[in-house]
């Protein structure tokens, strides 16, 4: 079918004088992204997509395949796991769980994202996919349906392995979808300290003692791949996430990451457009019980844009004429793009908010006829 723009306004967006956006700070890290949590666009990047060593940071998609598999009912959090030999041998970080205990799954759970411990990623891998190994296909398979296209995994806890491999831009990626698909999950990113076999392990994200604002998410650190650190803070309605590989030392990542934040911070808002659901549309629908079907954003239309230029983005919407019936509830029907002068910055798919029944014998002879003559 053939898109079609039907729309293309101005939208009068109430904003904030303009100001002039200067170039992002200058941070001692061989790479790093800054990402609008909201709409993805990239606020500013150095070597994003070169392939690198995540350390614990791996430990982001174990917690993500884990949250799926959770949500699919593969798995609960009162579930007990049992720790085998090889995951309390577990090498680096430590949760410290004792071999033949069984575990919940949500000590498990904070045990990695607050203690990073590798014994708790591994004994997680063991119970989701029998093996570390198989595991580590499953993480992989998970960051292509994501987009990741430059990442591999194969282990569960970030243990140096030429064949594990990430990118700041793929991390960024991974946090957005971990944010927004797991909230409920999410705040054990902000957890300053967690507890198990009486002994008390604090959270290594220094950021989380030194900004209110930073509620995550994950360090990492061997001595090849540096010292790394994804962030994410929220200020007044708009979420950054900013990601930084090899610096120097614990402070050099906080300090980058917190430059990177507060520039995104001090230049850019996130503005909602449209909300899920609304209404922008009523085309005509042939040969359907109904002749006119409402359309509708499938997502909140949210861009992120240099203070006080919201107004001057448009917005362009397109459907896939002609629409006949039957067509289900939730359909995907076209397509609605922001514009900031040429650059299309966001696109969401547009889908139909009700369910059009085929109309009978009558109204597809008649629509026949005026499909015909369009």
């Amino acid at each position: 079918m053939i898109a079609r723009v039907l729309l293309l306004s101005l939208l009068m967006v109430p904003s904030a004088l303009a100001i002039t956006v200067p170039p992002p700070p200058k941070v001692d890290a061989p790479a790093y992204i800054l990402m609008d949590q909201a709409s993805g666009r990239v606020i500013a990047s150095e070597r994003a997509d070169d392939r690198a060593e995540p350390a614990s940071i791996t430990k982001l998609m174990t917690a993500y395949v884990t949250f799926r598999a959770l949500k699919d009912g593969r798995l609960k959090l009162d579930e007990l796991v049992p720790v085998s030999e090889r995951a309390w041998r577990a090498q680096g970080s430590r949760t410290f769980l004792k071999v033949g205990d069984r575990v919940p799954v949500e000590v498990l759970l904070q045990g990695m994202i607050v203690q990073s411990g590798n014994d708790a990623a591994l004994a997680l891998a063991e119970r989701l996919a029998g093996s570390e190994e198989t595991f580590g296909q499953l993480m992989t398979k998970e960051a292509r349906r994501l987009g990741m296209k430059n990442s591999n995994f194969t282990n569960a806890s970030g243990l140096p392995d030429p064949a594990l491999y990430t990118t700041p831009r793929d991390v960024a990626i991974l946090s957005r979808a971990l944010i927004s698909e797991f909230p409920q999950y999410y705040r054990w990113y902000s957890q300053r300290d967690f507890e198990w076999n009486n002994i008390k392990q604090g959270n290594r994200n220094g950021l989380l003692y030194k900004d209110p604002t930073v509620d995550g998410i994950k360090t990492g650190y061997t001595e090849s791949a540096g010292y790394n650190l994804a962030s994410s803070a929220s200020r007044d309605g708009t979420r950054m996430i900013a990601v930084v590989f090899g610096t120097k030392s614990p402070r050099v990542r906080e300090q980058a990451s917190a430059a990177l934040l507060n520039y995104g911070f001090a230049f850019y808002e996130t503005v909602t457009l449209r909300k899920a659901g609304e209404m922008v549309l009523k085309p005509r629908v042939y040969k359907g019980s109904e002749q006119y079907v409402a359309v509708a954003p499938a997502r909140n239309v949210a861009v992120t844009a240099a203070r006080g230029t919201a107004s001057r983005l448009k917005i362009s919407t397109s459907l896939n004429e002609p629409l006949i019936a039957p067509i289900k509830s939730g359909q995907t029907v076209g397509e609605m793009r922001v514009l900031d002068g040429e650059t299309v910055i966001r696109r969401v798919p547009l889908v139909a908010t009700d369910e059009i029944a085929s109309g009978g014998i009558w109204a597809s002879i008649r629509d026949t006829f005026a499909l015909w003559s369009r």
